[in-house]
């Protein structure tokens, strides 16, 4: 199963909790991490949200996750 896929399956069995799916979304956002890593920022999957914004949410949850 796709990383999206684990995603979607999970909030749906979750009732769109997104807190009870931050494994996968984790899992999903280190792929994508490692997408542009190795193809450049302006590279385009329909899996990863832009690069730039990527960053911002990895960023944005490492510091939810230090507020815990």
């Amino acid at each position: 199963m796709l990383k999206r896929q684990r995603i979607q399956a999970c909030l749906g069995k979750n009732s769109y909790q997104e807190s009870k799916c931050q494994a996968q979304i984790d899992a999903l956002y280190e792929c994508c991490n490692s997408f542009y890593a190795r193809n450049g920022d302006e590279a385009k999957s329909v899996c990863c949200p832009q690069a730039s914004l990527l960053r911002l949410k990895t960023k944005q949850r490492a510091e939810e996750s230090s507020k815990r």
